[in-house]
């Protein structure tokens, strides 16, 4: 078996989270900036053994695409030229970022750490990866 990896892309920075090999375990992994995020996926999927890829899709309130959609499809479709033979799967990440804050506040972080917004998105991207885990 091969790492699940899930991504929370954002405009700026995304986040990255992954599985242990067992597929067992999500743990946040970095948050890069989205200029640089094809730079790490090429050396991270020369690293280690990753078996697919979890990328977020975001929602408003009732149900429509968010306005970073655009911006995702256009990091898909790049991702299919630069990496076609890895498989991607779409998952809901809606409140994942509420989530996260919370997730924050409950872990006992000092309001200056709540305001890092890389953790945010870290954060976020394991709660996806958890969620699809979970609903395996």
């Amino acid at each position: 078996m091969g790492r699940i990896l899930a991504i929370d892309y954002g405009t700026k920075r995304t986040g990255i989270a992954v599985t242990d090999e067992l597929q067992l375990i999500a743990s946040g992994l970095t948050t890069v900036s989205t200029e640089t995020l094809f730079d790490f996926l090429t050396q991270y999927f020369e690293a280690e053994n990753v078996e697919c890829v979890l990328v977020g899709e975001p929602k408003q309130k009732d149900g429509t695409p968010s306005d970073v959609e655009e911006a995702i499809q256009g990091f898909l479709k790049q991702f299919k030229k630069r990496f076609p033979e890895m498989p991607t799967k779409r998952v809901d990440e809606q409140y994942s970022s509420k989530r996260a804050f919370q997730t924050m506040i409950d872990s006992g972080l000092k309001k200056k750490q709540r305001r890092n917004k890389a953790l945010i998105d870290e954060i976020s991207a394991t709660i996806i990866l958890q969620d699809y885990l979970y609903n395996l």
